[in-house]
């Protein structure tokens, strides 16, 4: 018998005799009805204030923007499956693919990474990746000091019950919420400990 196969013996004895779970209320807002310019202006309020850079721009702009965000970074690492139109005119793009992923030397080396997202929750900031060809793998994204992500309108929700229906939850996903930031040392904010210390959330118009 293996440990696993006991474990779970163990755990299936033990709950023989339980009482069936209580049905679990679910009242709270499925959805915030909210049109795209109010998810717009709710998610880039929110980002704000957890100190995130924030521009809305229309997809002809996205290039430009991206180039600007980038200047004075030497290089930047991209997913592979990122458009390649969006980060046209930044020089130093380095590409990390699943045949060839970056060492966490090199990605350490990196200044930067611009990915997409598959999803934003307006009413709490929150930019969620799921490790899909255009985001990438999480260290890609937590490593570099400064993350451009870009996310389209289309891809805001008002609250988070609607985003998560729209999420593989087999995948996995980070969740961002401003830059990396804690303030659990003598309540002082310290920010980039676990993950990039600037974040720039480029929100494209439908």
């Amino acid at each position: 018998m293996s440990a696993r196969t006991e474990i779970l013996d163990r755990l299936r004895s033990a709950l023989h005799d339980a009482p069936e779970a209580p049905e679990i209320p679910r009242k709270y807002r499925h959805s915030s009805g909210m049109n795209e310019e109010e998810l717009i202006e709710l998610l880039r309020d929110r980002l704000l204030d957890y100190k995130a850079g924030v521009s809305v721009v229309d997809e002809a702009s996205v290039p430009a923007k991206v180039a600007e965000l980038l200047k004075g970074e030497t290089s930047y690492v991209v997913p592979a499956g990122l458009d390649e139109r969006w980060t046209a005119l930044a020089p130093g793009r380095v590409v990390d693919s699943p045949e060839e992923p970056l060492s966490v030397e090199e990605l350490d080396g990196i200044d930067a990474v611009v990915t997409g997202c598959a999803a934003a929750v307006a009413e709490t900031g929150t930019i969620i990746l799921d490790g899909s060809p255009g985001q990438g793998r999480r260290a890609c994204s937590l490593i570099p000091d400064h993350h451009v992500c870009l996310v389209r309108a289309g891809d805001i929700y008002g609250v988070l019950p609607e985003a998560v229906r729209r999420l593989d939850v087999t995948h996995p996903l980070t969740w961002i919420s401003g830059p990396s930031a804690t303030s659990d040392i003598e309540l002082q904010r310290v920010e980039g400990v676990h993950g990039p210390r600037r974040l720039d959330v480029v929100i494209i118009r439908s």
